[in-house]
């Protein structure tokens, strides 16, 4: 290899590890409202397909299970609120868990995925949109 090819290689190897490094840390405090305040959140499903879930920044959250072919099932749209709570994300919705206050650990995986961990020990993967 040639000295340029070698600092390009060494340099690839320094970001690789740099990303790894950010790879599975917590999200926290007010870092998880700028994950996603203003942002569209895919759950994926275990029956396949990805579940979106919009975080309006004034405090709305929006779902819909119609773009997995849910409303033959079950009430494939409702609204609530979300908040930060401490290292956790809340919501509450009008009818999706009988209306109680679920909330969530976030931990980013790299990328745009992250791990969602519920309060109830239920866990999963979502990636991040706009």
């Amino acid at each position: 290899m040639t000295k340029p090819t070698i600092r390009i290689a060494v340099a690839a190897a320094a970001l690789a590890t740099a990303g790894a490094a950010f790879a599975n840390t917590p999200v926290e405090g007010d870092a998880i409202k700028q994950l996603v305040s203003g942002k569209r959140i895919y759950l994926a499903a275990p029956i396949g397909g990805e579940f979106p879930l919009f975080y309006r920044p004034d405090g709305q959250v929006d779902g819909s299970g119609e773009a997995i072919g849910l409303g033959r099932f079950l009430k494939p749209k409702d609204k609530g609120r979300w908040w930060v709570r401490g290292n956790n994300l809340c919501q509450k919705w009008e009818t999706w868990y009988d209306g109680k206050t679920i909330c969530f650990t976030l931990t980013d995986l790299g990328g745009s995925k992250v791990k969602w961990v519920q309060d109830n020990g239920d866990t999963g993967v979502a990636r991040i949109g706009n």
